[in-house]
C-alpha cells in the first residue's frame, strides 16, 4: 500500500463584516459541513465593499485543498 495522498481543491468566496480573518474562517467552517478531510488553504484574492467612504464587508476567495479518499 502506497503512503502518496491524493487532494482536491475547491474555490471558496468568505465574507465578513469585521475581517479578512473571519472571512476566511467563515469560508472554512462552512465548507467543512459538506467536505470532509480539509487540510490547507490559500488565500487567492481578497476584496470588499464599500458604503459611505468605509468598510462594509470583506470578501476572500480561497482555495481549499481537500484529501480523496481512497476505499
Amino acid at each position: 500500500m502506497s503512503n502518496h495522498r491524493t487532494y482536491k481543491k475547491l474555490e471558496i468566496v468568505g465574507t465578513s463584516p469585521n475581517s479578512i480573518e473571519e472571512a476566511i474562517q467563515n469560508a472554512i467552517s462552512e465548507t467543512s459541513h459538506s467536505v470532509s478531510n480539509l487540510d490547507w488553504f490559500e488565500v487567492v484574492e481578497t476584496r470588499g465593499h464599500i458604503v459611505d467612504n468605509k468598510v462594509a464587508h470583506f470578501q476572500v476567495t480561497i482555495k481549499i485543498g481537500f484529501r480523496i479518499e481512497n476505499s
